[in-house]
């Protein structure tokens, strides 16, 4: 049950955090191509250094609230936080939202950045930009990583997820130097969705005293749950919009 606990939230915190990182990267090549890198990865540096900083100070802190409250705040956080991206992402999937396009984003970010002035020595616009890009996704993993790993003493494994997650899409994206545009975002935030989700239905029922059956087990049961009735919902709107694109106007 160790393993089949720490091994979902490793799994959850690793693919919640590529969809952050991959979008964070897209706004630092943009800022190292067009302003350069020197204030891109000084910018993103200083971020990193300041989420560390806030991660040290948080999680522990967390400890000294009691379990069942923290449970209750977790389970409904995590829970919004899923659902949010997991409605996002059948929308997506069902053609109700355009899906995200890193490619138009680095475009779009690039053509910003050169319209706003001459590039100095030390550039204070690239290293904001790049600052604001990292500490705002970077807030999100942060959140991500002390939600799955507090209350489950699964801290580790959740950074460890994290930081795998940052390593392997900076290492990918710098070698391209390109966005990470073949990264299927949308069925990463589908599985992230339906992860973040299942957790916070077992945190939130662990607060109010429910006996889950199969303990940890019963996360990956809420997992299977999730995902059929988000497969459901699809399926619901395509069948919809066929029918819609179907009538002919008399």
């Amino acid at each position: 049950m160790i393993y089949a606990h720490s091994g979902t939230t490793v799994l959850a915190s690793f693919l919640a955090s590529s969809v952050e990182c991959v979008e964070a990267l897209t706004i630092i090549l943009a800022v190292g191509i067009v302003r350069g890198w020197r204030p891109a990865l000084a910018g993103a540096g200083a971020a990193l250094a300041l989420l560390a900083v806030l991660v040290a100070l948080l999680g522990p802190s967390l400890s000294l609230i009691p379990l069942a409250w923290l449970q209750i705040t977790i389970g409904i956080l995590l829970l919004l936080f899923g659902m949010r991206w997991l409605r996002k992402a059948v929308l997506r999937a069902g053609g109700i939202v355009p899906l995200h396009d890193e490619t138009t984003a680095f475009a779009n970010e690039a053509r910003s950045l050169s319209n706003r002035g001459m590039i100095a020595r030390w550039d204070v616009i690239g290293v904001a930009t790049s600052f604001k890009a990292v500490m705002l996704e970077g807030i999100e993993v942060v959140f991500i990583v002390i939600a799955l790993g507090a209350v489950g003493n699964a801290l580790v494994p959740a950074s460890l997820g994290a930081v795998a997650a940052g390593v392997l899409v900076s290492l990918v994206g710098l070698m391209l130097h390109r966005p990470l545009a073949r990264v299927p975002e949308n069925t990463l935030k589908f599985a992230v969705g339906i992860m973040l989700s299942a957790f916070g239905t077992y945190w939130l029922g662990e607060g109010y005293g429910l006996s889950w059956p199969g303990s940890d087990f019963a996360i990956l049961g809420l997992m299977a749950g999730f995902a059929a009735t988000a497969l459901l919902g699809l399926q619901m709107i395509r069948h919809r919009r066929r029918a819609a694109a179907a009538v002919v106007p008399s």
